[in-house]
């Protein structure tokens, strides 16, 4: 577009920002990271599911007299929606070359902070709760970050930091929290070098509301100027910001087909990730008439443009001021609101944009139509007055307050109680004669059963004048299973579960006024409907963290001290560089993917003349432009795409923004080819394979299942999990310009792999390559080989184009590309005694690997008994092709999966001997000592339709590569002579803290502070062949490593020790320079006496064990498969610990990643290899709440290791899989609710247990009628 637009004018960080030529298709985090070189706020989804852009937003309110301070995410905002509002980014409220504020300190102390990728959301979502309310509750904090994702440190930390805020101060009420209670710290510990203290928390800074930013004046005085009508004219699009309702049915008049934006949290996604384009956008926020909040007779009145969380302030006031009875539908609307997104989406979402998206999940939108709410549309010279049920242009909109006999309740049910997408809403309204319980009236809405929402109609004239009671109950029931029916090949699937819980969902509508119709009645009131009808409460967590100290009179060791993460500080403050935030090169270019639209394909022609069209694109990338090979591996890469998303080529462009466009543009043409294989099954039946199988074997098993009493047989499915590190991969590549050189910055856990592969891409030796890597934002796995899929890609149209190429993923991309967690098929036969003694196993293991070998199955193998001693056993691995994108490396990587099979036959024995778990367990642990917990907990309570459940799970993980040759680690060491250290090794941080423990072992090692010693970045210039970091064997490898390079340094400077003995470390490095002594030393190590044949089955595959145990209780809703984790103990065998505090977050956060492997995440695909979960919006790792509301973690003490440096042991993998323990205490409370129907026994639950299997797996009547009705 040519026209000529107005000035967007703007404040950041307290600094006036003219645009002159605003774009409407940027977002605020493009602009504040490209145009400002603000990069403290980060990319992690793009789509307002992570929180990692949060930032906040002021503005005065004419409408609401006020300054308002809300956070919003950035990389949903509209740039052109920011006109004279003042935007403030973590940079603006503290650094490390000024001051910290205090929310960036508390958050780094209280170690909350480990890859640092969503940190600076976090504090800004934290600060922007502050400004607004600088005493809030923990209800307060915990809602505040609904809307914000961590995937390293498991949550804990972040909210006990910031629990200091609160109204208490930090105190937890006798509940142990952690870092000591003031009511339990005077007792004397068992043990005196047991502690709790990881931080201290008097050496917080106050927060002093009266030094915050203010609000600045210009803006004031602007904002209540008066309003005129705005343009802004991009490339493409046009954006209207009308002043007056008459503006806007004009505009809507003369473009019929422009989308009205108020959040851009609909709209956004729609034109990002759908493909959808909109020329004109008319943005109508701040027009009076549609902000305007009115009383009515009947209830409110709410103009389209409010947004959700002013709404929910409206209502709440209303609750509080109104009698109860007039406010049931204003409660049911807060419900709903609680759950609805994050805090960041219901700042700027509006009531009528909500209404209009017509999403047939929408959470409001069977409230509205349940309680007959009306809407007030408009148009040019028209105005209409109807019901909920339609999708015009909303202007106004009457939500119904409640008149005396009537009753309303909403219900969500979600895979994840916080920001996630309903499975199944509902909205339910009754009205009875007056006096008594005959039912005059009744609407039942459902959203998630219909392509709309829908009224159970033909129900509910079924329930007309009839009395609330069981018969009406069954009749309800039995209409509603032949009611609300779906297609078997219904959208969104869980046809069985979303069929039962209309029902469900009605059974505690029902109970819940049949509750409240005896109180007003004054009839009975039985028990069991307070248990069935009390709302979800977010419950404060508490926690206690215990470790032992270091002994008195050591305090000047720094190995063992609970030292924060290095890099907190800066990671709070924005300040961290990670690889996207290198300034731009001034001939830099975008690279974005093509990818495979196919999973089984011969791909025909590629058309590439519509992409090159596109303004700013440089060249189109593929097969023929590589210069060297395009080998990777075994693999041999031809004209077939195996996997929808395969890289086919990449678009070069000016900037991101052109080259994703043109990426779309590109037209390849396919024919496809057969099979199309994507489940383990499908890879049974075709017979599709890598080769070798391998198989283990130890005994005699034939006879071990002839010595046993009982035999079983079983099977278990465990899916896959995305890594879903915040920071997507990353690769800038800058060619030098002469003898073929070429430097790379990658997020990247293998600079060596990285190193190697490109120089292979590109035709040159490997001296010619340069791979740094500063800091990854999370790995866990995903970047040990998967990196280099992107950048080989980045390098070779770096040297195709002679300029420096930049490519970072969007979360949709990188899901797609990259794979993850192998799937896992178990079958497995059990022989067992009477007191459940395992004697014989028998084990098939299949993993999904996808479309190549990569990193598979080996682990889960060695790692298939678990803790148990079985004398008998044998097991089979088999490595299924498919056509997904290849799976790889994640935390744990195999094990946790063996491991996860081998307790689910222990399970079976379990419950086929009748005996307590635990029972089991002990007859066939290999341990010579258990570990073992305490704590009190109440089983299997507490009636019908609420069961709690408990589980102990072990866990023994082997350290060590499965590959030898990768257990070797290189360090280098550089003294400075001014005594400063220069300290470079083998390993990559991405959050885990292994810079930080390396700095402690050289510290400790050449006995200098910390402070003297540096670690830059990771860089294949300085150490050769490094070993991925990966296996938990990083600390390890190179803490052995620096350790002897340090050693030939003291050596080295022990004859100027002993010539100046009551001299200082500078003395000593001076004198050693003076007299040209050489101060860097190379260090190596390897693990000594490792390998394992499969042929012989013989060999050592690792070089020690890690151990742990977990107990955890779990409270189960029965009607709707929602679980609560209760409680959490955790011990964890780490040697002796270099850094408690890392040790310790390195504990929860792997148990967290483990809870959402077998509780919540689910990867979906079409039958076609299509993945569906591409984002946050569509696949869920746990979040804030899902933490147990109690979480106690202990490393074990007096348990040094002789095989590790310093006597430590790993920690990244073995914690993970504790969280099995989440999983089988709900399998207990299934079984106590199954016994309810007398079923009893072995059962087949697989992994994750999600809301959807849980539901499933609790068989009742409810089930029954279903699947009766459904044909099950």
């Amino acid at each position: 577009m040519l026209l000529k637009g107005d000035d967007l004018v703007f404040f950041v960080n307290g600094k006036k920002i003219t645009e002159k030529n605003a774009e409407p298709e940027k977002t605020l985090l493009t602009y504040l990271r490209r145009n400002l070189g603000l990069t403290g706020t980060k990319l992690g989804c793009a789509e307002g599911g992570c929180g990692a852009c949060t930032v906040m937003v002021s503005k005065y309110h004419p409408h609401q007299n006020r300054i308002i301070h809300y956070a919003v995410n950035a990389c949903l905002a509209p740039l052109c929606s920011l006109h004279h509002c003042a935007v403030t980014t973590v940079e603006g409220i503290g650094s490390m070359a000024s001051k910290l504020h205090p929310v960036q300190e508390r958050i780094a102390k209280a170690h909350g902070s480990q890859c640092g990728f969503c940190t600076p959301g976090i504090v800004m979502s934290m600060y922007a709760l502050l400004r607004n309310n600088p005493q809030p509750s923990m209800h307060d904090v915990q809602e505040a970050f609904q809307g914000n994702l961590c995937r390293c440190t498991g949550y804990r930390p972040i909210l006990e930091g910031y629990r200091s805020f609160t109204k208490d101060g930090g105190c937890c009420g006798g509940k142990a929290q952690s870092n000591g209670c003031c009511m339990t710290n005077e007792h004397t510990q068992e043990h005196v070098n047991v502690t709790q203290k990881l931080y201290d928390q008097s050496e917080f800074m106050p927060l002093d509301p009266t030094q915050e930013i203010i609000f600045p004046p210009e803006l004031m005085v602007l904002s209540k100027q008066p309003q005129r009508e705005l343009r802004f004219a991009g490339e493409r699009v046009l954006w209207i910001q009308p002043c007056s309702l008459e503006e806007l049915l004009e505009l809507k008049a003369t473009y019929p087909n422009a989308k009205l934006v108020v959040g851009n949290t609909e709209v956004g996604i729609e034109m990002k990730f759908k493909n959808l384009f909109y020329p004109v956008i008319l943005a109508p926020a701040y027009i009076p008439e549609l902000n305007i909040i009115q009383n009515t007779q009947d209830g409110i009145q709410v103009g389209a443009s409010v947004t959700l969380t002013v709404l929910g302030d409206v209502l709440r006031a209303a609750v509080k001021k109104l009698p109860a009875h007039q406010t049931e539908v204003f409660k049911a609307v807060l419900e709903q609101l609680r759950w609805f997104a994050g805090q960041q989406i219901r700042n700027v979402a509006a009531v009528g944009g909500n209404i209009m998206t017509a999403s047939p999940i929408s959470d409001l939108n069977p409230v509205f139509m349940a309680a007959s709410c009306k809407l007030t549309v408009m148009s040019k010279g028209t105005t209409f007055i109807f019901p909920v049920q339609g999708s015009k242009v909303v202007a106004f909109h009457d939500l119904i307050q409640n008149t005396e006999g009537q009753y309303f309740s909403a219900f969500k049910q979600s895979p994840r109680k916080e920001d996630d997408i309903a499975i199944v809403t509902c909205g339910m309204n009754v009205f009875f004669k007056e006096q008594s319980n005959i039912v005059q009236s009744i609407r039942i809405s459902y959203g998630g059963m219909a392509p709309v929402t829908v009224l159970a109609t033909a129900t509910c004239n079924r329930l007309l004048n009839r009395q609330w009671n069981e018969e009406l109950l069954e009749e309800a029931c039995t209409s509603l299973a032949e009611e609300m029916s779906l297609s078997p090949s219904a959208p969104g699937g869980m046809v069985t579960y979303r069929r039962t819980l209309t029902i469900s969902l009605f059974y505690k509508f029902f109970l819940n006024v049949q509750h409240k119709l005896s109180l007003d009645l004054l009839k009975e009131v039985f028990n069991i409907v307070f248990f069935v009808v009390v709302l979800f409460q977010l419950d404060s967590p508490s926690s206690v963290q215990l470790y032992q100290a270091v002994p008195p009179g050591y305090s000047d060791d720094v190995v063992g001290q609970p030292i924060m993460h290095l890099s907190a500080l800066k990671q709070a403050t924005g300040e961290a560089i990670y690889c996207d935030d290198i300034p731009c090169y001034e001939n830099e270019l975008h690279l974005a993917l093509v990818t495979s639209t196919k999973a089984h394909a011969l791909i025909k022609s590629i058309d590439t003349s519509d992409a090159m069209a596109v303004p700013g694109v440089v060249a189109f990338i593929s097969a023929k432009d590589i210069p060297g090979s395009n080998m990777t591996g075994p693999v041999v890469y031809d004209e077939t795409v195996t996997c929808v998303g395969h890289i086919v080529g990449a678009i070069v462009a000016d900037t991101q923004a052109h080259a994703q466009r043109a990426a779309k543009a590109v037209k390849i043409s396919y024919e496809e080819l057969q099979p199309v294989i994507v489940t383990i099954q499908d890879a049974i039946a075709n017979k599709s394979f890598f080769q070798p199988v391998r198989s283990i074997e130890r005994g005699d098993v034939a006879q071990g299942f002839k010595d046993s009493d009982h035999i079983l047989h079983g099977e278990m499915h465990i899916g896959g999990q995305e890594q879903f590190y915040l920071e997507t991969n990353c690769t800038l590549a800058v060619p030098r310009g002469e003898d073929g050189e070429m430097e790379l910055f990658v997020s990247t856990q293998s600079a060596s792999k990285t190193q190697a592969l490109v120089a292979k891409a590109l035709g040159v030796s490997a001296n010619r390559v340069v791979c740094r890597v500063k800091r990854m934002g999370g790995g866990f796995g995903g970047k040990e080989s998967r990196s280099t899929i992107l950048s080989t890609v980045v390098a070779v149209a770096a040297h195709t184009v002679k300029r420096p190429v930049r490519c970072m993923l969007d979360r949709d991309e990188d899901m797609l590309v990259t794979g993850g967690r192998h799937p896992f098929f178990g079958h497995y036969k059990v022989g067992y005694m009477n007191n459940g003694r395992v004697m014989a196993l028998e084990v098939t293991l299949y993993s999904n690997a996808g479309n190549s070998l990569d990193l598979s199955l080996s682990r889960a193998l060695f790692h298939m008994d678990n803790s148990y001693n079985i004398p008998n056993i044998r097991a089979t691995g088999y490595v299924c092709k498919t056509n997904l994108p290849s799976n790889s490396a994640f935390r744990g990587f195999g094990g946790p999966q063996g491991m996860m099979i081998a307790e689910s036959w222990m399970s079976d024995v379990a419950l086929s001997c009748g005996l307590p778990a635990e029972e089991v367990h002990t007859a066939t642990f290999s341990l010579s000592q258990s570990i073992s917990t305490s704590g009190q907990f109440h089983h299997r309570s507490q009636h019908r339709w609420t069961k709690r459940g408990l589980s102990i799970i072990p866990t023994k993980f082997g350290i060590s590569f499965t590959a030898v040759f990768l257990n070797q680690a290189g360090a280098l060491v550089l003294v400075y002579s001014d005594g400063s250290v220069l300290l470079t090794h083998g390993g990559t941080e991405m959050g885990q803290g292994l810079h930080t423990k390396m700095v402690q072992v050289a510290s400790k090692t050449l006995g200098i502070p910390c402070s003297k010693i540096h670690i830059t970045e990771t860089s294949t210039n300085t150490v050769p062949n490094t070993s991925p970091t990966a296996a938990s064997a990083s600390s390890d490898l190179n803490g052995m490593a620096i350790y002897n390079a340090c050693q030939t340094l003291l050596q080295r400077l022990q004859p100027y020790k002993d010539k100046n003995p009551k001299g200082c470390w500078e003395d000593w490095v001076k004198a050693a320079y003076f007299d040209r002594v050489h101060l860097s030393a190379n260090g190596f190590y390897k693990t000594p006496d490792l390998g394992y044949d499969f042929e012989t089955n013989s060999g050592r595959p690792f070089n020690y064990f890690s151990y742990g145990v977990a107990v955890s209780e779990v409270e189960i809703d029965c009607l709707t498969g929602s679980h609560k984790n209760l409680h959490t103990s955790i011990v964890m065998d780490v040697g002796k610990s270099l850094n408690p505090a890392l040790d310790i977050g390195q504990v929860e956060g792997g148990f967290m990643q483990g809870l959402g492997l077998f509780t919540l995440e689910e990867l979906r695909y079409s039958p076609d290899g299509y993945l569906y979960t591409r984002g946050p919006g569509m696949y869920k790792i746990p979040a804030f709440g899902d933490i147990p509301i109690e979480l106690k973690v202990s490393l074990l003490r007096d348990a040094p290791n002789e095989k590790a440096i310093f006597s430590s042991k790993a920690v990244g993998e073995p914690p993970l899989f504790l969280a099995a323990s989440v999983f089988y205490a709900i399998k207990d409370a299934i079984t106590a609710a199954r016994a309810e129907s007398n079923l009893t026994g072995p059962f087949r639950l697989d992994s994750p247990a999600t809301p959807e299997r849980i539901r499933n797996a609790c068989e009742d009547k409810f089930t029954k009628l279903v699947c009766s009705n459904f044909h099950c």
